[in-house]
């Protein structure tokens, strides 16, 4: 296993038309890569941030994604790994799948994860979504297999979900990956507490790229991409324009943090009341 990993975080204000998106990410991708990041990883909804009512018409089926074979020759290309943050692709007639893709350096699809909880909230500020309306929640978690460790991979909303984390770190991740598209109100109260948290409590690095800005249908995104280290510390950190990020991980500082508090040990079984 590599013992550092130059990473990087790409920040975008995605557009409603995938061709547009591709074009723009990949200029960040090819920037990130020259400043010698090898992985490389992009926010939820990389190349479509579309309005509900709009997402389900115009999102092609995995085998005509035009991203898929795009971000695979970018990945060969560069010598990079590149972890899609997700891509909305179409299952069935009436239904989506959020799925996060990552690229090995030569081009395949090391792994895929479908997101697996849904964000259906109602928030102060008037605002309802419901994204199970289209999406279908996947069923697995994944560790995915790279030069660097077990990378595991979740989805935006999926980070309030501590015991997911846990699961991913028991079997075998070091890097979490937490890319987004956090609505405004969320990310100014949580966001970097829920990813500081999320490292903490695993003694992992956190890879969180966002999207930012205002989007089709005036949807506004929170932004402020981090890399966050395994002891909870803020390693790079992005505001409130496009742009990347990138940190120098060393791998060691896993197991330090994991021994110093070995709490994925200390997990108990135990029983719930009411008194």
């Amino acid at each position: 296993m590599a013992d550092v990993l130059k990473a990087a975080c790409v920040q975008i204000n995605g557009a409603a038309e995938i061709e547009e998106n591709l074009k723009t990410v990949g200029a960040y991708v090819r920037e990130a890569a020259g400043r010698g990041a090898k992985l490389i990883v992009m926010p939820e909804n990389t190349c479509h941030m579309v309005r509900d009512e709009r997402k389900i018409i115009t999102s092609p089926r995995e085998k005509d994604h035009p991203a898929i074979p795009f971000f695979s020759e970018l990945a060969k290309g560069l010598g990079v790994w590149l972890l899609i943050g997700s891509l909305a692709v179409r299952t069935s007639r009436t239904q989506l799948a959020n799925r996060s893709f990552l690229f090995s350096d030569n081009g395949d699809i090391a792994a895929t994860y479908d997101k697996i909880h849904m964000f259906d909230v109602d928030l102060n500020d008037d605002k309802s979504y419901r994204e199970s309306r289209a999406v279908q929640p996947g069923k697995k978690a994944v560790v995915a297999k790279t030069p660097w460790g077990g990378l595991g991979m979740s989805i935006c909303y999926d980070v309030r979900f501590a015991y997911l984390y846990r699961d991913l770190a028991k079997a075998g991740a070091n890097i979490m990956a937490v890319p987004a598209a956090f609505t405004v109100p969320t990310g100014k109260a949580h966001w970097e507490v829920l990813l500081r948290a999320r490292a903490i409590e695993t003694g992992s690095f956190v890879l969180a790229p966002a999207q930012i800005g205002t989007h089709d249908g005036g949807r506004k995104t929170w932004g402020h991409s981090m890399i966050i280290g395994p002891w909870g510390e803020i390693l790079a950190a992005a505001g409130t324009e496009p742009g990347i990020i990138t940190a120098d991980l060393n791998m060691d500082e896993v197991a330090r943090a994991r021994q110093s508090i070995p709490s994925l040990k200390h997990d108990k079984k135990y029983k719930v009341v009411t008194a």
